[in-house]
């Protein structure tokens, strides 16, 4: 079993099947296949001539399949994890406990892989980039400790940073906002708001001077306030004006690939799930399996479902355009229907970001 994933269930059997025929490795670890004609149990993307349907059974583990009978396959050995899984888990133990940054080189000789391969492979599986992962987990150090009450330095040094500039510089450039006012509820952040009329109902727009941190729709400003409780909330403005009409446009007419600027923060997770969430071209739609899959975390379909709800920025960030594997609405925090006629819209446009 895949020790980096999450468990849960990645898809139906009929999506699980596909994905067998499609010999997709990136659901290896999420499930095995029996194939109950020969005993044997398979990874998904087993290189072997696929089974015929009816023989085929699907199981959540290793172990689930052996307690059926059957016996692991020696050509793609699914209950090993394979050497580029065990050297991902080797790289992400030796930066969890790094005190310093490293380098590509670093990590990759540590690993026993080539700096250009390793980047790869680390990317596919774990969703971000060594550096990227490593700005992340600094950041992450930081804001535990200042959210358990740490003083902003000690937390700085705690987390990593060489100095206060750089977390300063760091959490500016992710943020929009410094990590006293992150601390204290947005306190001495700037946002900029304005509730707009729309053809989908009143929507709230809001933005620091990084950009948009807040799109929802049947909102106003107490529901803004409560979000950043300390912030200076300024009503609309001049300077606010031109990057409310490009969002005002972008939900009109979606589609027009309008590079609007972001301010939002999560974990490292939930960023990268917010990431594929960007690259699916409007009008077209992914399950939450598959967003796992795109993240190198087949099983982690539960914890993309919760990072899809954790969207802050609607629309921009567009968790409309995920599904239930039955190609179903499922869910969304402003209604099915607002979902509905977004997705209509991106269909009927025919255009890509």
């Amino acid at each position: 079993m895949n020790a980096l994933s999450v468990p849960d269930i990645p898809a139906s059997d009929e999506d699980r099947w596909r994905i067998v025929l499609d010999k997709d490795r990136r659901f290896d670890g999420a499930f095995v296949f029996g194939v109950h004609s020969t005993g044997i149990y398979c990874r998904p993307s087993c290189p072997a001539r696929a089974p015929l349907r009816d023989n085929v059974r699907f199981y959540l583990s290793p172990e689930e399949a052996e307690q059926a009978g059957l016996r692991a396959c020696l050509r793609c050995r699914p209950g090993e994890v394979s050497r580029e899984e065990e050297a991902v888990m080797r790289a992400l133990a030796l930066l969890k406990g790094a005190q310093d940054t490293m380098t590509l080189d670093q990590i990759a000789r540590h690993v026993a892989y080539s700096p250009t391969h390793f980047q790869k492979v680390f990317r596919r599986i774990v969703g971000l980039s060594p550096a990227a992962y490593q700005r992340a987990l600094r950041i992450e150090r930081a804001s535990a400790a200042l959210d358990s009450g740490s003083d902003v330095t000690d937390a700085v040094y705690a987390a990593g940073y060489g100095s206060p500039s750089r977390f300063y510089e760091a959490s500016a450039e992710r943020f929009g906002m410094t990590p006293s006012a992150w601390k204290n509820g947005g306190r001495g952040a700037t946002i900029r708001w304005a509730v707009v009329e729309s053809s989908l109902g009143p929507m709230l727009v809001a933005a620091t001077d990084k950009g948009v941190c807040r799109l929802s729709f049947n909102e106003g400003r107490e529901a803004l306030a409560a979000r950043f409780p300390e912030a200076d909330l300024i009503e609309g403005g001049d300077a606010f004006a031109g990057l409310l009409a490009d969002v005002v446009a972008q939900v009109e007419r979606p589609g027009e690939g309008r590079d609007i600027p972001l301010d939002v923060q999560g974990t490292a997770f939930q960023e990268a799930v917010w990431h594929q969430l960007r690259q699916i071209p409007p009008g077209e739609t992914r399950s939450y399996a598959q967003i796992a899959a795109a993240i190198g975390k087949p099983r982690a379909v539960r914890a993309a479902g919760s990072a899809n709800g954790a969207n802050n920025v609607a629309v921009l960030i567009p968790c409309h355009r995920v599904v239930r594997a039955d190609g179903s609405l499922g869910g969304y925090a402003y209604g099915e229907d607002i979902k509905r006629e977004l997705l209509k819209r991106e269909r009927s446009n025919g255009k890509t970001v």
